[in-house]
């Protein structure tokens, strides 16, 4: 009876958590897809909006001398090429440490963010901003940005990678603050310097987070599928386990428990 109760709480919370899950991807996945409908339909007020942001940024970055130049190098270093190095490494490095579903999390997350981007800008096909003395250029369509959903993308998944080797809490803000950081400053650079609309940054952060948070939910839904504990990935990583020393895994293993879950 004491079990049967056990798992109906266990079931109830499960079914809670999944559900916030979900509605975490439709919240990314919202700003996404208005924005995507706007710029298909040519909606007047958002073209109106993204000139004015795109003038005053870029004259801004213009008025101060040698700034672009930063901007032209820091939007490469934080690249997608970046996240991509980042997320195969991290790979590796998790494969060594005897976690490839989690290897294999981080470059599928990082892969299908990249072919969504592609697969987005052929479809909307959105020219990109003509300004006057033009100091930077990039190749392809312009919604969404490629730079600002790699970064998001990029920058979310390692912090879930990181998260259950930070011990404390104020490590774990002070992680997601740097995420925000980064992914912000990029979507500002590719505006400000000349080569997106600020509804092509803002539409890749949020298809980027979506992008982590679906994968995330897979994940995390494979883990209770297969007996781990439940876990809050935003709060504790995608695998929380990764912490644990090999002994730590092997006596768990040893009173009957898969790696990973703990009674």
């Amino acid at each position: 009876m004491v079990r049967l109760l056990d798992r109906q709480g266990t079931n109830q919370r499960l079914g809670v958590r999944l559900t916030l899950a979900t509605v975490a991807v439709t919240l990314f996945a919202m700003p996404f897809m208005l924005l995507l409908v706007l710029v298909l339909s040519s909606f007047e007020p958002l073209n109106n909006f993204d000139e004015g942001m795109a003038r005053l940024f870029y004259g801004h970055a213009l008025s101060i001398p040698g700034y672009t130049d930063f901007l032209s190098v820091a939007t490469e270093v934080f690249g997608p090429w970046t996240w991509r190095v980042l997320a195969v490494l991290a790979a590796i490095w998790l494969w060594v440490r005897g976690w490839p579903r989690l290897a294999v999390w981080s470059v599928v997350t990082i892969t299908v963010s990249g072919l969504l981007n592609l697969a987005v800008k052929e479809l909307v096909d959105r020219a990109r901003p003509i300004l006057p003395d033009a100091v930077s250029w990039a190749p392809g369509p312009s919604f969404p940005s490629g730079h600002a959903m790699a970064a998001a993308t990029g920058t979310s998944m390692l912090v879930l990678l990181l998260l259950p080797v930070l011990k404390h809490r104020w490590t774990h803000l002070a992680a997601w603050i740097t995420a925000a950081a980064i992914t912000v400053f990029v979507a500002y650079s590719r505006v400000g310097l000349g080569v997106h609309w600020v509804s092509d940054v803002v539409a890749g952060v949020a298809l980027g987070l979506a992008t982590v948070a679906a994968t995330a939910t897979g994940y995390e839904t494979w883990r209770r599928d297969e007996g781990h504990r439940p876990a809050v990935p935003y709060e504790e990583g995608v695998e929380p386990e990764v912490s644990e020393a090999p002994e730590e895994a092997d006596s768990v293993e040893g009173r009957g428990f898969p790696r990973g879950q703990t009674s």
